[in-house]
C-alpha cells in the first residue's frame, strides 16, 4: 500500500505522512510505503493517485490547496476533486498568521493597516508562491481591513523567511509554524493568527477576528482514494488513519509543527472538502490570478 504525497522529504507533510504510515502499518498488518511524488506544488501526485487502480493500495495525501485553491486558479487542471477522489480522511489542520518584520513599527492589526494606507512599500506582503492559500489570505485581509496589499510571491518559504530577516519586505502571510520560527530569531512579529480561538502555543497573539477584522483560514491535511474505491474499503482505511494520528504520540510529534489533530472520517472530509472549495472560490476569482 502507497501513500503518494505531492511534496519532498523534510517538510512537515512528510514528517505526517511517514507517522500515519508507521501506525498503519501496524494496525492494518500489511507493507504501507511513503511515495514522495513532487513536481507543480502537488498537481503531479494528484494525477499519479487519480489514475490508481481503486483497490485501496494507493492513497493521496495532500493539502488543502490542490484540492480546493487550483480548481478555481488553473484554466486547466487535469482533475476534479470531487469526481476522481474519494474523501477518506481529514487527519490535521493548521492556521496562518500575518505579521511583520522587526523594523515595521506595527504592534496591531490595526496599526499595520494604518500604516499601510501611509503608502510607501509598507504595502508589501510576501507569501512562498503565486497561487498559495496564504497569497489569497493576503488578499482577504484587504479586503476586510479596506486597505490595498501589494502580494509578492517568493519561491518557497525558506526564501520568505530571509527576506523577511533582512528587511527586504515588510510583511508576510506564512503558516503558524513558520511565524513561530521567524518570531523566535527576533526579526519579526505575528500580528494575528487565522484560527477560530487563539492558539495554545501562542497565546498572547489574537486572532483575526480578536482584532476586529470578520475573517478566518484554516487548512488541512487529507487522505483521498481514487474514485471507484468500493466504501467498505474507504472506511477500514479511514478508521486506521484515524486511529493513527489520534495516537498520543504522535500528536506530541504533530503539535511543535504547528499541526492541530483533528482525526475525521470519509462524511466529515467531504463535507469540508466542499464547504471551503465554496468559501475559497470567491476570493480566488475576485483577485483575477490566473496559475497558468
Amino acid at each position: 500500500m502507497k501513500l503518494v504525497l505531492g511534496f519532498p522529504p523534510g517538510a512537515s507533510s512528510d514528517t505526517l505522512t511517514r507517522l500515519i504510515a508507521d501506525k498503519m502499518r501496524i494496525s492494518l498488518g500489511r507493507t504501507v510505503v511513503v511515495e514522495n511524488k513532487p513536481g507543480a506544488v502537488g498537481i503531479v501526485a494528484n494525477l499519479a493517485v487519480k489514475s490508481a487502480p481503486p483497490d485501496g493500495n494507493t492513497l493521496l495525501m495532500t493539502p488543502l490547496a490542490p484540492m480546493v485553491a487550483f480548481p478555481h486558479s488553473y484554466s486547466r487542471l487535469d482533475y476534479d476533486p470531487f469526481k476522481d477522489y474519494v474523501p477518506v480522511a481529514e487527519l490535521c489542520a493548521f492556521y496562518l498568521a500575518l505579521g511583520v518584520g522587526s523594523a515595521v513599527p506595527a504592534r496591531t492589526l490595526a496599526e499595520y493597516a494604518a500604516l499601510v494606507k501611509t503608502g510607501g512599500t509598507y504595502a508589501n506582503f510576501a507569501s512562498a508562491a503565486a497561487g498559495s492559500l496564504p497569497h489569497f489570505f493576503g488578499l482577504m485581509f484587504a479586503k476586510a481591513a479596506g486597505v490595498q496589499l501589494t502580494h509578492v510571491p517568493y519561491k518557497g518559504t525558506a526564501n520568505v523567511m530571509q527576506a523577511m530577516m533582512s528587511g527586504e519586505i515588510p510583511a508576510a502571510v506564512l503558516t503558524v509554524a513558520d511565524w513561530g520560527t521567524l518570531q523566535q530569531s527576533g526579526k519579526g512579529r505575528m500580528l494575528a493568527v487565522s484560527s477560530p480561538r487563539r492558539l495554545a502555543q501562542y497565546p498572547d497573539v489574537p486572532t483575526f477576528r480578536e482584532s476586529g477584522y470578520e475573517i478566518e483560514g484554516s487548512a488541512w491535511y487529507g487522505l483521498f482514494a481514487p474514485a471507484g474505491t468500493p466504501q467498505p474499503i474507504v472506511d477500514k482505511l479511514a478508521t486506521a488513519a484515524v486511529e493513527a494520528v489520534r495516537q498520543p504520540d504522535v500528536r506530541q510529534k504533530l503539535e511543535p509543527l504547528g499541526l492541530d489533530v483533528t482525526g475525521l472520517g470519509p462524511a466529515e472530509m467531504a463535507k469540508i472538502l466542499r464547504t471551503d472549495y465554496d468559501n475559497w472560490g470567491p476570493v480566488i476569482r475576485a483577485s483575477g490570478f490566473k496559475a497558468d
